[in-house]
């Protein structure tokens, strides 16, 4: 099974960065997204992403435009008919994803693959609302996509070996290292990675240290790159907490319990770095 056209839906930071680098391993993309306004900001990061590159010798202004050719919009979702895979990377949300997969279902022939970049959702819930559950796949991409090279590939209930194996291949065509998960909420690294911040969260919560100080220990003496809350900043609370609560409800576990101060910071709107202010403070 050979990909050549992708469309990515969702126009956001996670998936103009599957659009780039996608463009970048040669593929011809098509950017979906809810306006041609969100499509044509996608566009635009994409272009400041790839000067960036240009000015820091790591591109040529060449290859640059190459990239940006392959990569064209799509107002309306039908042109997903043209395609022969579908990345999906919308709202975590399984109701939003629901909704729009039943619409590429009904839109798409029937060889099409549909992948989800959902960070925890379940691919077999995703896949149960079309008439192609075995050509339902997970493609998680780590934020920011055009720098970090895993991509966890979820196999859902029934996805197929020739799906499983083709997306798996194109990973690797795209330049990410792409690793075997099967379908279980969080998959491996949301599973690991957000009781991790939950802890240091609850830790602050307890008043055992300081927020600046929950993060030198992790940095120093584990030599995390970010300390936990400060990554949580990064990721956004609401995520985080979004994240935690599919963990609680589909593992049933307490230790999944999100922490009572996350909750409050994003009832209170500090969502991280995109609000302005989480654990940290953050210039305009």
């Amino acid at each position: 099974m050979t990909i050549q056209t992708i469309m990515v839906v969702g126009a956001g930071q996670m998936g103009s960065g599957i659009a780039q680098v996608a463009a970048a391993s040669g593929l011809q993309v098509l950017l979906h997204d809810m306006s041609p306004a969100f499509i044509q900001k996608g566009l635009e990061s994409i272009g400041n992403q790839l000067s960036r590159s240009v000015t820091k010798a790591k591109l040529t202004e060449e290859l640059k435009l190459d990239i940006l050719s392959r990569i064209q919009p799509a107002d309306d979702l039908v042109q997903a008919n043209q395609v022969d895979l579908v990345i999906e990377a919308v709202t975590e949300n399984i109701d939003v994803k629901s909704s729009l997969f039943r619409k590429l279902d009904a839109i798409c022939p029937s060889p099409v693959i549909f992948a989800s970049n959902t960070s925890s959702l379940p691919i077999t819930e995703i896949a149960a609302v079309t008439k192609r559950p075995s050509q339902v796949i997970g493609m998680h991409f780590m934020n920011p996509v055009p720098l970090m090279p895993l991509v966890e590939v979820i196999r859902g209930l029934v996805t197929s070996q020739v799906v499983f194996e083709t997306i798996y291949q194109l990973t690797e065509t795209m330049g990410k290292t792409p690793v075997e998960v099967h379908d279980f909420p969080g998959f491996v690294s949301n599973r690991i990675l957000m009781p991790m911040i939950n802890e240091a969260i609850f830790t602050v919560f307890e008043g055992v240290a300081s927020v600046d100080a929950v993060d030198k220990v992790m940095k120093l003496g584990m030599n995390h790159p970010m300390g936990p809350l400060e990554l949580a900043d990064f990721i956004g609370l609401d995520t985080c907490l979004s994240i935690m609560d599919i963990l609680y409800h589909g593992f049933k576990d307490p230790k999944y319990r999100a922490c009572p101060l996350l909750r409050k910071y994003v009832i209170a709107g500090r969502l991280g770095r995109k609000s302005g202010q989480g654990f940290y403070r953050y210039l305009a």
